[in-house]
């Protein structure tokens, strides 16, 4: 008995052993084969679908719906869809009125506007609770006209809009449409949203007769109204394009990269993206300012020889309080020293940052800003600089140190901040911002120029080092080698202003000349770069250094002459002297009488006044001494029998005195 009972359980046990390692093979390939059938039922069902043959517009349609009656989809999966789906679009062939129209569905879907077709569907509108874009189409699709309408306006056509579409660039068309968008990113209802777009309206009628009215006051060209105008160049607003102020352009900006060219600049070909530009629109902010909602200058013309208008005073009549402000929008975030900030704050007694900016060494954000400009351009990465940079000239190579943490003042360095829009409120603030703009600007175009993406072995025997160093907010000093001498100088640059840039060369005593203050000048606003102008007085001083042995020598042979041509104590007596003791090798010479050599050597070259002192007149058969370039002009000068100007190496800067 126990044993039948033991039995029984011997087999349970058994078949329930073999149960779990059979079962999963069984149910694997039951699996499998309900795969297999479900795929191939599917594949007929796709095979049908095929062969029945369906126009592609109704399957576009069926898709369409599909899409619209789909449950609600995560952000991100609906993000990766509508990318997908633009994907497809830029890949599909605009050629027909159909496909001419969905592209431009997709577009305003992307840019989170409406649309609809005319009965026609020749006629697209791409719509907006405040403005509508009207594209008109042939029947073949192509276009005819693209008319832009804000609210309470009638529609306009838009030559920049036709030209993107015609051309099929529809990335371009689309950022009209978001900066459309963007305009109208205010605060408040419909109602408040148009009393601000009146208030731009005005502003920019107000800046388009201040540009009229200064150059009918200066009849500036193009570069000159970009450079010195009152508002710049103005571009006026276009589709999604802002009203432009183009302002500042460094002298290599109007060559032509590459073949070195100079540009043949007009108003209608300068573009937008050349210099330094700013964008005028209106944004929201916390407080409320009052802004004009109509043009504020009176009469057409200047009231003076720069163009200055005449502004209405501000009363309740042409303004509104709102809770916007104008904006001078950079076209790329700009460096700005504090005291510039400040400047700009204190002539709109608006702050320039709503909440305190975090500052930075001000040659750091000008170096990282030019970096980013030479990338845009370039495949290249940009090297590890650790603030030297190489620049490579025709015959000299130069390594810069920017050392922008060297302290000015109280221990600090010079500070800085980026800045990519300044408020103001009044039109009269704008030529007032511009002026700190361009004089910001120029400072950062000289330091800019050292930095370069190269790089050069730091042994090379030929590299001339330099390290410039911040002075002020507006100065700074470049220190370098002596070209003669074992000994360093420096030259400090003074942005005064866009227009004027002072330069001054500090050296020791017993140091060689190297070049004259002015000539430093010249060469630094001619071209506003560092490295140029360093290439420049290193030249300078080897040809000056080269023609020292001829003057010494001159020296010395007047100075033999007059000893051997000494008269009677009767006679009358001449000197001569150096000018200005800054030419080497010209000493203070004195002879009894100077007068008897001059007429020794040079018989026809002279005559006697009536009171006996000489006077040198122009004459063929003298022979100008081999570093002269020219004998420039001989004139009375009072105390003195004569003033002899030599033009020394193409500059005025050697002059004998007789007297």
């Amino acid at each position: 008995m126990y044993f039948l009972y033991f039995l029984l359980l011997c087999i349970f046990y058994s078949f329930f052993f073999f149960r779990k390692k059979i079962n999963p093979m069984c149910k694997g390939k039951t699996v499998k084969a309900e795969k297999q059938s479900r795929t191939v039922a599917l594949l007929e069902r796709l095979h049908a679908k095929h062969n029945a043959s369906r126009p592609w517009q109704e399957t576009c349609k069926v898709v369409r719906q599909a899409m619209e009656k789909r449950g609600v989809m995560n952000a991100a999966g609906h993000q990766l869809l509508l990318n997908c789906l633009e994907t497809l679009q830029r890949a599909l062939k605009v050629s027909s009125l159909s496909s001419m129209t969905d592209r431009l569905e997709s577009i305003a879907r992307q840019n989170m506007l409406g649309s609809h077709l005319s009965p026609t569907g020749t006629e697209c509108y791409i719509t907006s609770d405040m403005f509508y874009v009207e594209v008109q189409l042939d029947s073949n699709g192509q276009l005819v006209d693209v008319k832009v309408a804000h609210q309470g306006e009638n529609p306009t056509s838009c030559p920049e809009l036709i030209q993107h579409l015609r051309e099929k660039k529809f990335e371009e068309f689309s950022k009209h449409l978001k900066g459309l968008v963007d305009l109208y990113k205010l605060p408040g209802d419909n109602k408040l949203k148009t009393k601000m777009y009146i208030a731009l309206q005005s502003l920019e009628l107000d800046l388009a007769k201040m540009m009229h009215m200064f150059r009918l006051a200066t009849n500036a060209n193009t570069v000159e109204t970009i450079l010195h105008g009152s508002v710049g160049l103005l571009t006026p607003r276009s589709g999604g394009n802002l009203v432009t102020l183009q302002c500042y352009i460094s002298p290599y900006d109007i060559f032509q990269e590459g073949s070195g060219t100079q540009l043949n600049l007009t108003d209608s070909n300068v573009p937008r993206s050349l210099g330094v530009s700013v964008s005028v629109t209106i944004e929201g902010t916390s407080a409320v300012y009052k802004l004009p909602i109509a043009p504020l200058i009176t009469g057409s013309h200047p009231v003076d020889n720069k163009g200055t208008p005449a502004f209405s005073t501000v009363t309740n009549s042409n303004c509104v309080d709102l809770p916007a402000c104008f904006f001078l929008k950079m076209n790329r975030p700009m460096p700005f020293s504090t005291a510039f900030i400040k400047r700009m704050s204190n002539a709109t007694l608006i702050p320039v940052f709503e909440t305190a900016p975090s500052l930075s060494p001000l040659y750091q954000l000008i170096v990282q800003s030019q970096l980013q400009l030479l990338e845009e351009g370039s495949s290249m990465p940009a090297p590890s600089h650790n603030m030297h940079f190489y620049s490579i000239l025709p015959d000299q190579q130069h390594c810069y140190f920017l050392n922008g943490n060297a302290p000015i003042q109280d221990s600090h360095s010079l500070q800085g901040a980026m800045v990519s829009k300044i408020p103001f409120r009044h039109p009269a603030h704008v030529p007032l911002l511009l002026d700190i703009i361009r004089h910001q600007a120029a400072y950062n175009t000289l330091i800019g120029s050292c930095v370069r993406q190269k790089s050069i072995k730091e042994d090379s025997a030929a590299l001339l080092q330099f390290e410039v160093c911040p002075l002020t907010d507006s100065s700074f000093g470049v220190s370098f080698q002596h070209p003669v001498n074992e000994s360093l100088v420096c030259v400090v640059m003074e942005v005064i202003d866009s227009r004027q840039v002072s330069c001054k060369l500090y050296k020791g005593q017993s140091d060689a000349l190297i070049c004259t203050d002015d000539f430093i000048t010249k060469v630094v606003q001619r071209c506003m770069s560092i490295p140029v102008t360093m290439r420049a007085i290193r030249r300078k001083a080897e040809t000056i250094q080269a023609d020292t042995p001829a003057l010494m020598l001159i020296a010395q042979t007047v100075e033999t002459m007059v000893k051997n041509n000494l008269q009677s104590s009767g006679s009358p007596t001449y000197n001569m002297a150096a000018g200005d003791g800054s030419n080497p090798g010209l000493h203070g010479l004195t002879g009894n009488n100077w007068q008897c050599w001059f007429q020794s050597q040079l018989p026809k070259c002279t005559t006697t006044s009536s009171n006996s002192t000489p006077n040198i007149l122009p004459c063929q058969q003298h022979k100008k001494p081999s570093h002269v370039d020219e004998l420039v002009e001989r004139q009375p000068h009072a105390g003195f029998c004569c003033v002899v100007w030599f033009r020394y190496n193409g500059e005025t800067e050697l002059f004998l005195l007789f007297s």
